[in-house]
């Protein structure tokens, strides 16, 4: 049995802040798992880590961004080969309002 005593007000309290209606069988059964979670924690506890290096990421940080490059150019003459139909510098498309 675990050293944490899950009560059922506890569960209550939990289930209010979760906006959960659990019935008799599902709060006992949430108060058997929260009750391995922190005998789960517990154990974690025992582990020495006096001597690992306190970290903010389990992967390392790095940026993966490009660096700013000045151009140009804003690829209009590349976005205008794709048009059907060219009027000036711009896309020439069918008149959408009457008046």
């Amino acid at each position: 049995m675990s050293a944490h005593k899950i009560t059922d007000e506890v569960i209550e309290y939990v289930g209010i802040l979760a906006k959960l209606d659990l019935n008799d069988e599902q709060k006992e059964k949430a108060k058997k798992d929260m009750e391995e979670m922190l005998e789960y924690v517990d154990k974690l506890n025992e582990l020495d880590t006096s001597d690992i290096e306190p970290m903010t990421h389990i992967f390392p940080i790095e940026n993966v961004f490009r660096e700013d490059e000045v151009t140009n150019s804003d690829g209009k003459e590349a976005t205008l080969l794709n048009a059907p139909e060219k009027k000036d510098d711009g896309f020439k498309v069918p008149k959408t309002i009457e008046g």
